[in-house]
């Protein structure tokens, strides 16, 4: 049981710490990283509260919505890259494109599932580590979430794409690495289906 809710608050949390980085973030890159997502919480918040009614009695409505409040920061071409790590080198341009789409549907779900949960626990940005010298520079943005006593802290990889548009494309959550923890399940799949990625990309979940 302990288990399982640790699994649910994780998954909860990661849903949270996406909604927090809004499409402020693409519509004002003057502001740094940091002040663009705090700039934009509020915003999001409200409309995870107005996609809410209908995760029950419309879920394809519902997801939608998440699905393209997400699609505005995610690089998902990029998460997908960094996923399939050494795998990627050998990985064509649609097939990097085609799991990217495969992600964006996948993590819609399981975040969209979180989301409809959040409560309005607090959150709290903390000041960068190492900032880098420049302000365009990929960098960790870090948030706390404090919820019933306990304090989690969450980091978004961010850079810069060629638009100059803020994107995510790594997420860490209490010192885990999304990224990593999925890289993880797809080199299982790697070795179960002999290295074809385009049976890796069919059998993702």
């Amino acid at each position: 049981m302990k288990s399982n809710m640790r699994q649910y608050l994780m998954s909860l949390l990661t849903a949270v710490s996406l909604v927090a980085l809004s499409p402020a973030l693409a519509q004002n890159d003057q502001l740094s990283a940091v002040e663009a997502a705090e700039q934009s919480v509020n915003e999001l918040l409200a409309r995870v509260e107005e996609l809410r009614p209908y995760f029950e009695s419309d879920p394809t409505r519902y997801y939608a919505g998440i699905e393209e409040e997400v699609g505005k920061f995610v690089d998902f071409r990029e998460v997908a890259r960094g996923v399939m790590a050494r795998f990627s080198e050998d990985a064509t341009d649609a097939q990097l494109t085609a799991f990217g789409e495969k992600l964006r549907s996948t993590l819609t779900r399981f975040y969209g599932s979180a989301l409809v949960e959040y409560g309005g626990q607090e959150l709290t940005y903390l000041p960068p580590q190492d900032p880098p010298e420049d302000p365009n520079a990929p960098t960790n943005v870090r948030m706390q979430i404090n919820s019933e006593g306990a304090r989690i802290e969450l980091q978004y990889a961010l850079f810069k794409d060629d638009q100059g548009e803020w994107k995510l494309r790594n997420l860490f959550v209490g010192g885990i690495n999304l990224r990593r923890q999925y890289h993880t399940q797809f080199a299982a799949l790697m070795a179960r289906n002999n290295n074809d990625i385009d049976a890796v990309i069919e059998a993702w979940q």
